[in-house]
């Protein structure tokens, strides 16, 4: 685990062995001894490292958060770093910055001034998107990501932080910056983001005038919704109703322009519906 300065090194065994017995009971199926274990390893770590409340979530066992615990995207993508091209790409068949691309040349759209990349990870959209951007600009929670993001020598400036703390100037060592952004994109970071509020309206305030906002998300039918407009699936990851999404989209002053159905990625072979979504801010 990352960022474990806070905890010590006897809680980290308890916290190991709480969650490791509740994935063994989820396994065979002992949802209330999962339950019980899940809950010991949350509060030995109210930072949440392993997910707990996303997990719980997706077994019906308690409220939905707002977000995946920042700690926990971290910590996941610290670990998977080295190896997350080969899992995303080879394995799960992703593919998004490719469509974004395709999709922005398409309507024409591009080359842009400044371009800012949220949830960068190591670098895919970047590389998609190298030469449709004067300056490409990086933000992901996680510093083994960044690293792998600084290999490819295709952004201008890269920063660890998170999303909408970035979007709204409250992350901590963000250099001030009074210039706005032509376009932001978000490929793969909304299944790790339930409510859209504040990064629409971060992402607003951030756009030039006619800037435009581009990110996949994963589907969730519309008889399926709750009254959130997001779930957890069973992969641990948010599915979006596409209503809740242009909902949200115009009450940050964005005009949707496409919503083009995709697959995401796969998982255990089948694939996994979603949107491609272009908006342009109309402030």
């Amino acid at each position: 685990m990352s960022d474990q300065d806070d905890i010590t090194e006897a809680d980290l065994d308890a916290l190991a062995e709480a969650y490791n017995a509740g994935l063994a009971h989820e396994r065979a199926g002992d949802i209330a001894a999962a339950v019980a274990a899940f809950r010991r390893a949350l509060e030995i770590d109210p930072a949440d490292r392993g997910g707990v409340a996303v997990r719980l979530a997706a077994l019906g066992e308690g409220p939905v958060p707002e977000t995946a615990p920042p700690a926990y995207v971290a910590t996941l993508f610290d670990q998977t770093a080295p190896r997350f091209d080969e899992i995303l790409v080879e394995q799960l068949g992703y593919a998004v910055p490719m469509m974004l691309r395709e999709m922005l040349e398409a309507r024409g759209i591009g080359p842009v001034g400044r371009l800012l990349d949220l949830g960068c990870g190591t670098g895919l959209a970047g590389v998609a998107l190298s030469d449709r951007a004067a300056e490409i600009v990086g933000v992901d929670l996680s510093e083994a990501m960044l690293d792998e993001a600084a290999e490819r020598d295709c952004y201008d400036a890269l920063y660890i932080g998170d999303a909408v703390a970035f979007l709204t100037g409250e992350e901590e060592g963000q250099e001030e910056d009074d210039s706005r952004f032509d376009m932001i994109v978000a490929t793969d970071m909304l299944p790790y983001l339930g409510a859209v509020e504040a990064l629409f309206a971060g992402a607003a305030a951030c756009l030039v005038p006619g800037g435009r906002l581009a990110f996949s998300t994963e589907r969730l039918p519309a008889d399926a919704a709750p009254p959130e407009g997001y779930a957890v699936g069973p992969a641990h990851r948010f599915a979006h109703s596409l209503a809740y999404l242009e909902a949200q989209l115009a009450a940050a002053g964005f005009a949707l322009e496409a919503a083009e159905p995709i697959t995401v990625r796969f998982n255990e072979g089948e694939p996994v519906p979603g949107h491609l979504i272009l908006a342009r801010h109309t402030g």
